[in-house]
């Protein structure tokens, strides 16, 4: 029996009794739905497409103009697109729980990964980090060195130096070559240090721990995958390079004594015959074998012809395009480009290819020379632009390579086709070497295709680890050749302390270029060459084949490249070879003549470092 309640309390149950419920909580304003989200894709997509053109417009002046109104111009430009990508990424993130239909989804990833350096919130810091992006380029573009005694027009810029090495086999003058360009990019090092932080901050405020794993986010798989494949494929092409390594460091003590090149050491890097050693086919007359008959000289060829020049060359690239099938290259293009280097002004002569309007706008910037490495080189850039060409029906955000190592692998793959019967086909050689010639035609290649994977590696890994903070400021330049070392096998001539910024050297550092696309390249070039042979039928050395002329090879290639960003790059990789996964065993098949020769020339030879 429930006991009764006391007056007061009764009272007070009574007067409860009469008063009005409360009223209900209101309830939380609805999340974003998917018509917002469509409508948010579509605004930015347009947006985006339009302040890109005007970024490109800017950037391509800045760099074909080296002046201090085009870098303000420049950064200005950059700066409104950088902000406008952090504030489209973070609205982005606001539909992440929505389930979206595949392109709505797709589309919103783009727009968060589309940054390559994530500004801050706040603008004036993004207006920071533009303005010292723009300061870094411009700093490498306009970047000489100034022999003692010397001044003005008798310091040498990067071509003269890149001449120089490429020709020259004097240790001495190799060396101050090496050290010299070294020179310009000291100024650099307090500049990227800032850089970096900025642009760490922009990346975690779009959720991201640092930009290394915000670069590694954007390859259709979770960023520690990534890393986890590149190492996959590199331990699958290590023993190439390991080989070529051995074979070509004994070469160099032969040539040099071991007091310049010990044996069992790291390579001297200024003794490769590339500024930076990432590629060594300028040493091919030096580790030759005795007596190789490569059947011709490429670079001796162009040099001779007075029929062709420099835009010849880049003819030549344009019609192998056009043999497969593709469409000439719009008259816009060769009034547009710059293929040679200016006699009045500085322009960065580093290679690019150039989409200006998303349309036809196609454009070269390249300080063309009349050899073989820059015959190679317009090919390369040329399947840029017909790549870029031939996703340009694609929405905005679709713009783009299946991954940014497809872009870099098409004009490669091509290249590959510049094989001895090409050349007799297109007239620049008379007779087709015999298949004797092939151990120096690969040993040629290899220089420059093998030799590059391991620093195609360790650039990116170098910054992945100074993005993530394992490297700091303090240890910029011992951990840049501690993975030289332990990727390259090669080392400077002397002690580079921190006081310098020897990876600001190269262009991708000071430019903020991300490198792991040029590793994947080169692995998916020799996929790409394979199957196109298959598709076209051809049966023999891989070496040997070119799909010069093939319209059914040429019709399967251009089925991938017009799709763009679409889909995830394992099904634009299936498209052209059938396969998913990138995949090495393609580069061992066509060197594989070249590795059985390197094995029996290294027997008792002093391997490793």
């Amino acid at each position: 029996m429930n006991p009764t309640p006391e007056p007061a309390a009764a009272a007070a149950s009574a007067a409860a009794a009469t008063e009005p419920a409360p009223a209900p909580m209101p309830l939380p304003p609805p999340g974003p739905t998917a018509e917002e989200a469509a409508k948010f894709v579509a605004d930015s997509e347009a947006r985006l497409a339009a302040m890109n053109v005007d970024a490109q417009r800017a950037s391509w002046v800045q760099s074909t103009y080296i002046t201090d109104d085009t870098q303000v111009i420049a950064a200005k430009e950059n700066e409104k697109l950088i902000n406008a990508g952090v504030e489209m990424a973070k609205e982005a993130a606001k539909f992440d729980h929505l389930q979206l239909p595949y392109d709505m989804r797709r589309k919103l990833d783009l727009i968060k990964l589309a940054l390559t350096s994530p500004g801050p919130s706040d603008p004036a810091l993004t207006a920071e980090m533009a303005r010292i992006g723009s300061e870094l380029e411009a700093t490498y573009g306009a970047g000489k060195y100034c022999p003692p005694g010397k001044t003005g027009d008798d310091c040498w810029d990067i071509g003269e130096i890149e001449n120089l090495m490429r020709s020259s086999h004097d240790p001495q003058k190799l060396l101050e070559a090496w050290r010299g360009w070294h020179t310009v990019s000291p100024p650099m090092r307090d500049k990227y240090t800032r850089f970096v932080q900025l642009m760490n901050q922009g990346a975690r405020e779009l959720g991201y721990a640092d930009v290394g794993v915000m670069w590694r986010s954007k390859y259709d798989m979770k960023p520690e995958a990534f890393a986890a494949e590149i190492d996959r494929l590199w331990n699958q092409v290590k023993p190439l390079y390991d080989s070529l390594h051995c074979y070509v460091r004994w070469n160099l003590t032969k040539k040099y004594g071991e007091s310049v090149v010990p044996p069992g050491q790291p390579i001297p890097a200024h003794l490769l015959g590339n500024i930076w050693a990432q590629e060594w086919g300028n040493i091919y007359d030096v580790v030759a074998p005795p007596k190789a008959n490569r059947g011709y000289d490429l670079t001796q060829i162009l040099q001779k012809r007075k029929d062709i020049d420099e835009l010849e060359m880049v003819r030549f690239g344009e019609r192998f395009f056009m043999s497969l099938g593709f469409a000439p290259l719009p008259k816009t293009f060769w009034s547009r480009s710059l293929f040679v280097k200016p006699r009045d002004r500085d322009v960065v002569c580093h290679a690019s290819a150039w989409d200006v309007d998303d349309v036809e706008d196609l454009r070269l910037k390249m300080c063309i020379e009349k050899n073989a490495d820059d015959f190679t080189t317009v090919h390369h850039e040329l399947g840029h632009n017909f790549y870029q060409r031939a996703y340009n029906t694609q929405p905005f955000l679709y713009k783009d390579s299946a991954n940014d190592g497809f872009h870099e692998a098409v004009g490669d793959t091509i290249a590959l086709s510049v094989t001895p019967a090409y050349l007799k086909t297109v007239k620049l050689i008379d007779t087709e070497p015999p298949a004797s010639a092939d151990i120096p035609l690969l040993l040629r290649d290899a220089l420059d295709k093998i030799a590059f994977l391991p620093f195609g590696v360790l650039m990116d890994k170098w910054r992945w680890k100074v993005f993530s903070g394992e490297v700091t400021p303090a240890n910029y330049n011992a951990a840049w050749w501690e993975l030289r070392k332990q990727y390259q096998g090669i080392a400077p001539a002397g002690a580079r302390g921190e006081e310098l910024f020897d990876p600001g050297a190269k262009y991708h550092i000071a430019a903020n270029v991300p490198y792991a696309r040029y590793f994947l390249a080169r692995i998916l070039q020799f996929q790409f060459h394979r199957a196109l042979c298959q598709i076209a039928g051809y049966q023999g050395p891989l070496n040997r084949c070119s799909i010069y002329g093939n319209k059914e090879a040429g019709a399967r290639l251009e089925k991938m490249l017009a799709m763009g960003k679409s889909r995830p790059w394992p099904e634009a990789l299936e498209a052209l070879t059938g396969q998913k996964q990138m995949d090495a065993t393609a580069i061992v098949d066509y060197f594989r003549p070249l590795l059985d020769w390197l094995d029996q020339q290294n027997q008792g030879k002093t391997c490793g470092w």
